[in-house]
């Protein structure tokens, strides 16, 4: 759910930035997969997609991890939903996106979530060792 905030606020931002570049490719990208109309996809801009993807699929499984109080089952299970959704995405772009952006984005969407996870357990522990020394305020 957050993971999905951040990727349509994300998206929402790219397109008031750049609405002739960003947001008109998005729009011709949505119409193509709705009706079937004429697409090329913009390097750049998939590009920018795997990077804004695997910077909200760290932070997806951050925060899964730190909702459920745990770091390994929450992260898998996100892993599974992700991939899920993103085969389903796939599927219904597959002819107008390139191979390489599919492959890229999509295993992507297994380490990620799992790194996330495990830098909540790095932070927690990282808290602990900060609160068990004394600061000079504290002296």
């Amino acid at each position: 759910m957050y993971g999905q905030s951040f990727w349509v606020g994300s998206e929402k931002v790219l397109s008031d930035v750049w609405p002739d570049w960003y947001d008109a490719h998005q729009v011709a990208f949505e119409a193509a997969v709705a009706n079937g109309d004429a697409f090329t996809a913009d390097t750049t801009i998939l590009v920018m997609n795997i990077v804004r993807g695997s910077i909200i699929s760290v932070l997806s499984g951050f925060l899964a991890a730190l909702i459920a109080g745990e770091n390994r089952r929450s992260p898998l299970i996100l892993v599974v939903l992700l991939v899920a959704f993103g085969l389903l995405i796939v599927a219904m772009s597959w002819i107008y996106v390139p191979l390489w952006y599919h492959i890229i984005f999509t295993s992507l969407l297994i380490p990620m979530p799992i790194v996330g996870g495990k830098s909540m357990k790095f932070a927690d522990e990282h808290l602990e060792r900060l609160e068990k020394h004394p600061t000079i305020r504290d002296e």
